[in-house]
């Protein structure tokens, strides 16, 4: 019994002094907060009542407004991504993420081919450009020669071409 309570009171004993300690610590003065001053205040509720708001605000409607660029979305341009998945069709699917711009594919062998493949797409800029697009491949015996990346990088800024030129004539 004597030695719980020689416990508690080293425990009560110990946190007293962690507590007194974090407090040494501090310089003991404080610092007045910066808040906007009354008229601040009322301009900027006057502001939010009469729906005038600074350009740099928005809101959850601003997604439905037209946007200048109808081929991006966030960061990923909606061209390379609909020509990436067309292209790599045979390849499964096992992650795909338009907001980063990643497609993540399982093993698939192309039509007429004997070898699987594997692959992971990354859209990196919303331009129609080679530079947004980045492709890395492999077989199940490792990474697959540049000319082949390079190949289906080709066939795939192609298709995201006929896809921008096909919406173009709408």
């Amino acid at each position: 019994m004597s030695i719980s309570r020689n416990v508690l009171g080293v425990g009560l004993l110990t946190a007293l002094l962690l507590q007194a300690g974090c407090s040494a610590f501090g310089s003991g003065e404080r610092r007045p907060v910066a808040t906007p001053s009354s008229d601040e205040l009322l301009d900027d509720l006057e502001e939010q009542q009469s729906g005038r708001r600074p350009s740099e605000e928005s809101t959850i409607w601003d997604l439905f407004q037209q946007r200048e660029d109808q081929g991006q979305i966030g960061a990923v341009n909606k061209y390379i991504w609909n020509a990436a998945l067309e292209t790599l069709d045979f390849l499964p699917i096992e992650t795909v993420d338009p907001f980063t711009g990643v497609i993540v594919t399982g093993y698939g062998t192309p039509p007429g081919g004997g070898r699987a493949y594997r692959a992971t797409v990354h859209i990196s800029d919303p331009a129609l450009d080679a530079r947004s697009l980045n492709l890395s491949m492999s077989t199940r015996s490792g990474p697959v020669s540049a000319s082949t990346v390079h190949a289906v990088e080709d066939a795939i800024l192609t298709r995201a071409r006929q896809l921008r030129a096909r919406d173009g004539k709408i």
